[in-house]
């Protein structure tokens, strides 16, 4: 009998590869996984513990949020800022960023998280996820706002967990991308997608298709042309999908090809885009090009944006290579 590789035993043996690793950032992934955990049997109980449905808050964006975002969000702040290993955190359901208590000792890395993406689905109980994201800080110091200022191509690792049929974990440390599988009856993730990969051409978009008339002219003629199918310029027929789950969409990417297109629109010309470039842009785009994909904002490469503010909005477009390209092609255009 065969017996599945745990994530745990996945990062101890690339941190053997690793000359000079500490082994803080396999422990500090452990600790996050560890935190999925308890967010997963969470979520899956919501019914059943009164925790759907509105909290009757709103978070630093303006956004409705859900009892479940503020109490997964506990559960993250809760599971790491006793490690040692964060001198900083910064979570979609805070407004500032948040300082390591007084009396945790503080260590060399950042953490930016969304705690539960896609929260709008809880209450239909569709699929949610976490998506985090492991900045460099300085070690035995608290973090200031400006450290957690760095783009995306600088980021030790990024991964997202997706709590859909099954529980899992998807991660890159810079060197490919990985998938793990929660086995509810050890408690464990175990290796299942090993080197994932995306294909460079696909049939498939994801895109919400009642915002057509807020685009920009590049995606409307990218979505246009998709939607002739084979009596259109491309000539081949595609696929449209949309689950309103960031999550969701990119970990179908990574299985099969596909391209998301979250754009800026006209309907608020103060934000640049919808989502947040530093816990949810920057984790995906680093994970989507470890997997042979691209990602941009139609104008510039994502992971190359200096960010000017923890919450910072941007437009996405990532998936397969060279639908992406094409996409880009029509911005310059």
């Amino acid at each position: 009998m065969s017996i599945q590789k745990t994530f745990t035993q996945f990062m101890i043996e690339q941190q053997r590869a690793l000359p000079n690793a500490t082994g803080d950032l396999t422990l500090l992934l452990v600790d996050i996984a560890n935190a999925c955990k308890r967010i997963s049997h969470t979520v899956s109980r919501g019914a059943m513990t009164g925790m759907l449905g509105s909290a009757g808050t709103e978070n630093v964006q303006g956004e409705t949020q859900k009892k479940l975002d503020i109490i997964t969000n506990d559960i993250m702040v809760d599971a790491l800022e006793w490690t040692g290993h964060l001198s900083g955190m910064v979570s979609e359901e805070v407004d500032d960023f948040i300082a390591i208590p007084e009396q945790y000792p503080k260590g060399k890395y950042l953490a930016l998280f969304d705690p539960l993406d896609g929260s709008s689905n809880i209450d239909v109980n569709l699929t949610v996820g976490t998506i985090f994201s492991i900045l460099s800080g300085t070690e035995g110091v608290d973090a200031t706002l400006e450290d957690f200022l760095q783009t995306g191509a600088e980021q030790v690792c990024a991964g997202f967990v997706l709590y859909g049929p099954s529980t899992m974990m998807i991660l890159t440390t810079g060197q490919g991308v990985n998938g793990f599988t929660l086995d509810q009856d050890v408690g464990e993730f175990v290796l299942t997608h090993p080197n994932m990969t995306i294909p460079e051409d696909t049939k498939e978009f994801s895109i919400n298709m009642s915002n057509h008339r807020f685009w920009e002219t590049p995606v409307q003629r990218y979505i246009d042309e998709c939607m002739q199918g084979e009596e259109g310029p491309r000539g081949i027929n595609f696929n449209m999908r949309w689950v309103a789950s960031m999550v969701a969409e990119v970990y179908r990417i990574l299985t099969r090809g596909g391209i998301f297109i979250y754009s800026q629109d006209t309907r608020d010309t103060s934000k640049s885009g919808k989502l947040r470039l530093m816990y949810e842009a920057n984790p995906m785009g680093y994970i989507v090009e470890q997997a042979g994909g691209q990602c941009s904002t139609g104008r510039e490469r994502i992971l190359e944006i200096v960010p000017d503010s923890i919450h910072q909005r941007v437009p996405v477009i990532l998936g397969s290579k060279n639908e992406v390209e094409r996409v880009v092609s029509y911005h310059l255009d």
